[in-house]
Parts: structure tokens; C-alpha cells; sequence
């Protein structure tokens, strides 16, 4: 079968998922159909909001669908009259059976990490939280259980100690497009050979990767610095880690968001969250075997700020800490 006869439909919600598809329609790939979240209310005026999987497949005139439930029998009857031969699935969500197995040869999945490890929703903020050195990406089969299906290709990528999430976001969607464009010629030419997760072998405990929430975003300042400093970049810039700036009679002055910092480690004896400033150009924040140095915050409904620029305009002392 040549890719001008191979029918594909795409699934898709993000940024992520755009590169893909991009490449496939760039690439002459016949792509039959785009599957997209239903669109979202955002904003002060609450309007509704294209994903931006949509915003790219109505720019190429492709059909679309945006169901909300994918059992829906309306919905399984336009998604068969596709007659898809493949489905490829990028930061979507979890299909049911009757979705994943009605193409042909079947349906793959491109997922930000290395699987077996981070399987979940945030592979690529919790492999910068806990400090990997390296992540990747992965194609692999649908089966029932999430992320768990046999794998076709993985390209490995480095992270360093200065990546934020948005750093290796970037950099494994622009890898996805290619690797799911090759993923696709292999199928075609018949030479993938799928592995079994099971029979991967490991070095390490594996680590999941669950949805992140608020409160998961919440700093705990009793940790060590390089935790600390591993955690706020591993949810820079999106969803960004969060503390409470509190009063020594622990009332909360304000909410701040922390989009970098850094480890200075330093032997004191203050308590952890204790502040240090000179009012003017720097915060610290005593943790467990240092202090972390803030070099860009955010105050509620604000932009965000350097530590200068932040004390230029908040009377920031020392009798407050962080919580």
C-alpha cells in the first residue's frame, strides 16, 4: 500500500500533537479524519477556546470530529464511515476498545517518555522532577491498559540540569513528528518489530506519571535543594510550582508562583522556609541543606518578575516565610 492510498485518522488535543499531524499532511500522507477534545470555555470572557489540534485542522480543511463520549454510537458511526486502515493517537486521551481496535492495522500511540518508565499523563514534568538525565520518546500499539502496549521505535534525548519542562517539551515534539512519520513507513513497508514492555529490561524501579493538580504543585521547602530545584523546573513554565508567602503569626500574605531558581548550598541553622533578603536584589529560602535562590516569581494576576524587579515593588523582609 502506498501513503497516498493509506487511510489514516489522527487523535489529538495540544501543542504536542500539532507537529505530528503537521508532518503527515506536509508529507502527502492521506489523513482522513482529525479526533479532538470538545472545545473549553477559557479567559475572563469565558469563550470558547479551539484546541490547537483543531486550529491546525481547520486551517487544512480537514474533517473533524470533537466527540464527548467515545461510545457514543453517533460518534462510532462517523468514525467508521472513515473506513481508517490506521489511528494514531498523540496526547489525547484513554480510548475504549471499540475505538482502537476498528482500523485494519491498528492504532498507535507516540508518548513522551521512555515506557515502561512514566507511564500517566505527565511523562515529561515528572522525568524533570525527579532529575533523569534522560528521556525519549516512544511509539507503541494500543492495548487496554494504558501505555502498556507492545513498543515499535523509542529515540532516546538528554535532559540537563538547567531544562525546564518547557525545554524538553520543545524538544521531543519536534522528535514526535519525525518519529511518528517513520513509525507510519515502517507499517506501510511491513519491517516493524513490536517488543513486549514485559520483556524490556530495567534499571531502575519504574516511576509513574500521574495528572498533575494543584496541590502536587504546591513546593514543600523542608526538601533538599537539588529536589526543590528539580521540582520548580519540572513544572516550568506550565503548570509552575506554587508556595505561600505567610506572616510569622502564619496568616498568608500571598500566593507566588516560582519559575526558576537556584542551589546554593550553604550551612545555617534557620528553619526551613525562612527567607533571607537584603530587599534590594535577592531572596533566599532556607531548606534542609541550603537555600534555594528565586530568580523569577509571580504575584497573582501579575507577569512574572526577577527577584529584583519583584522587591522593587513589594515590601518583602525577613520576618516572612515561605509555606
Amino acid at each position: 500500500m502506498k501513503k497516498e492510498d493509506l487511510r489514516i485518522v489522527y487523535l489529538g488535543t495540544p501543542d504536542f500533537a500539532v507537529e505530528p499531524l503537521q508532518r503527515l499532511i506536509e508529507g502527502g500522507y492521506r489523513v482522513v479524519g482529525v479526533i479532538t477534545m470538545p472545545d473549553k470555555r477559557a479567559g475572563r470572557g469565558h469563550n470558547l477556546c479551539f484546541s490547537p489540534v483543531k486550529q491546525y485542522a481547520l486551517s487544512q480543511n480537514l474533517p473533524l470530529l470533537q466527540p464527548v463520549k467515545l461510545k457514543d454510537e453517533g460518534f462510532l458511526q462517523s468514525l467508521r464511515a472513515w473506513k481508517a486502515d490506521l489511528q494514531i493517537v498523540v496526547a489525547f486521551r484513554m480510548l475504549p476498545e471499540v475505538v482502537w481496535t476498528m482500523p485494519q492495522l491498528g492504532t498507535f500511540n507516540l508518548h513522551a517518555s521512555l515506557l515502561p518508565q512514566y507511564r500517566g499523563a505527565a511523562p515529561i514534568n515528572w522525568a524533570v522532577i525527579n532529575g533523569e538525565t534522560e528521556t525519549g520518546i516512544t511509539t507503541f500499539f494500543l492495548r487496554q491498559e494504558i501505555d502498556t502496549g507492545e513498543i515499535i521505535q523509542q529515540v532516546r534525548v538528554p535532559i540537563s540540569e538547567t531544562d525546564n519542562v518547557g525545554d524538553v517539551h520543545d524538544r521531543l515534539m519536534h522528535l514526535g513528528g519525525k518519529l511518528v512519520v517513520e513509525t507510519v513507513d515502517a507499517i506501510l513497508c511491513g519491517t516493524i518489530h513490536a517488543v513486549p514492555q514485559e520483556s524490556i529490561v530495567v534499571n531502575q524501579s519504574l516511576h509513574a506519571a500521574p495528572k498533575i493538580f494543584k496541590d502536587t504543585a504546591r513546593i514543600d521547602w523542608s526538601q533538599p535543594a537539588k529536589s526543590i530545584y528539580d521540582f520548580i523546573r519540572g513544572l516550568s513554565p506550565y503548570p509552575t510550582a506554587w508556595t505561600e508567602l505567610v506572616e510569622p503569626d502564619g496568616e498568608t500574605v500571598t500566593h507566588l508562583k516560582i519559575f526558576e531558581s537556584k542551589k546554593i548550598y550553604e550551612k545555617h541553622e534557620f528553619a526551613c522556609g525562612r527567607i533571607i533578603t537584603d530587599c534590594k536584589s535577592f531572596i533566599k529560602v532556607a531548606v534542609s541543606d541550603g537555600f534555594i535562590g528565586i530568580c523569577l516569581l509571580q504575584l497573582p494576576g501579575k507577569k512574572p518578575l526577577t527577584a529584583e524587579a519583584f522587591l522593587c515593588g513589594f515590601r518583602l523582609n525577613e520576618q516572612y516565610k515561605m509555606k
